[in-house]
């Protein structure tokens, strides 16, 4: 059964050629990983710029990009490095299962290559690939291959969505199918890198999310949401539930020599791969109702300002659940190390200001963390490196700087340093 559209036959028809005529003559044409002017197109550098640009500007993206095309120039390249140098040039990009996907697609395509000689050529192909989705794959065979492929990112679903007043709501699978059976069918089957690029500068130049620049718009003539004036109205979304907010301590525990500990995360869960101070949970909140896990007291005992750390843990680790779920393997070897040499840390400053939490706003809930000092002496230093290297933990003391320049730190431990 054929899928009905909101727009007759003659919009349709006419869609691709309207954007075509606009972007030859207003669109990007100078962004590095644009393979549309390229007789020889470069899978890698499509998909490698696919995996960047997912939710992230490309102003923000161009110098990440820069830095990654000169230390890793092939996949192979890319595929050959260690994590931890992968790691470093992603650090601050934000969304770190990015980051994994793409060292361990690398190796997926460096092993296609060696066996069949060349990059994947069909678009199953490429979405077995670790982190890619029928978008990025569409983009890839379209941009990267020059074969014909189909892109419905976010960019593409709102001047869709506007252009044929979809009013679905695009996080339910019916609208989901409805947006690709109109992308495929606007899509031409001759340039479709090019209609590709030309959609992708629509929605990021001209059908922007708040501020519609529709005047400029060569679509403006039969969109529907223009031709009611509710453009903004478009995409339709549930409205989001409020994100909880979590509170953790970050520890800069310091030894003797001025060097602070760091531990590198576990592969999965935040901030994966990549290495930070020790974090201690200390409540989380559901943006109703207080649901307070820790502050409570040990053996009748009140909690004073300076005993508040030790207390917080201990409160945490009465309850198994919530102590595996908020600790990692290396944050619970250290709080416990903490809680039974009666070590207390301390605010890292005086002031006010200075010692108020840091926020940081992740997919799902904002995270705020409060950083928190201890200096140890060289006998506990030793203690302590012994009980995480018995558990195989990766971790490092080095100075602030040496961090900053040598590992890959989350946004949020760079804001905490600076």
């Amino acid at each position: 059964m054929p899928t009905l559209f909101s727009q007759p036959e003659s919009s349709l028809n006419s869609f691709a050629p309207r954007l075509l005529d606009w972007f030859a003559e207003n669109g990007r044409h100078d962004l590095p990983w644009q393979q549309h002017q390229t007789d020889t197109p470069n899978p890698y550098v499509v998909w490698l710029s696919e995996v960047m640009l997912q939710q992230t500007q490309v102003t923000t993206v161009l110098p990440y990009f820069a830095r990654f095309m000169d230390t890793f120039p092939t996949v192979q390249d890319l595929a050959a490095a260690d994590w931890d140098v992968v790691a470093e040039h992603w650090a601050g990009l934000g969304y770190y299962a990015r980051a994994r996907n793409l060292h361990k697609g690398a190796k997926q395509l460096a092993e296609i290559i060696d066996e069949t000689g060349d990059f994947p050529q069909t678009l199953a192909d490429w979405e077995a690939i670790s982190g890619v989705g029928p978008s990025t794959a569409g983009a890839i065979m379209a941009m990267g291959l020059h074969h014909y492929g189909v892109i419905c990112d976010g960019n593409v679903k709102r001047v869709l969505t506007r252009w044929a007043a979809i009013d679905g709501d695009i996080t339910k699978s019916a609208t989901t199918k409805e947006l690709w059976a109109l992308a495929e069918r606007l899509t031409p089957t001759e340039n479709s890198g090019l209609f590709a690029q030309a959609m992708m500068d629509m929605g990021a130049t001209l059908c922007m999310r708040s501020k519609p620049a529709c005047r400029l718009c060569p679509l403006q003539e039969d969109c529907l949401a223009h031709a009611e004036g509710r453009e903004t109205d478009y995409p339709v979304k549930a409205k989001k539930q409020p994100k909880p907010s979590k509170f953790s301590d970050a520890l800069l525990i310091e030894n003797i020599d001025g060097e602070i500990l760091w531990l590198q995360r576990p592969d999965n869960g935040i901030w994966g791969g990549l290495w930070s101070l020790p974090l201690q949970f200390v409540e989380k909140i559901d943006g109703k109702a207080n649901s307070k896990i820790t502050g409570k007291t040990t053996a009748n005992k009140s909690v004073t300002s300076d005993d508040k750390s030790s207390s917080l843990a201990s409160g945490v680790r009465s309850n198994e659940k919530i102590y595996e779920t908020e600790f990692t393997t290396a944050e619970q070897i250290i709080n416990e190390w903490l809680i039974k040499n009666e070590l207390v840390t301390e605010s890292v400053s005086n002031t006010l200001l200075d010692d108020a939490p840091i926020k940081h706003s992740l997919t799902h809930f904002h995270w705020y963390l409060t950083p928190r000092k201890l200096t140890v002496d060289a006998a506990q230093t030793i203690e302590l490196n012994e009980k995480l290297a018995a558990a195989e933990i990766d971790f490092k003391w080095l100075t602030e700087q040496t961090a900053q320049d040598s590992l890959g730190l989350p946004r949020a431990m760079i804001k905490i340093l600076e």
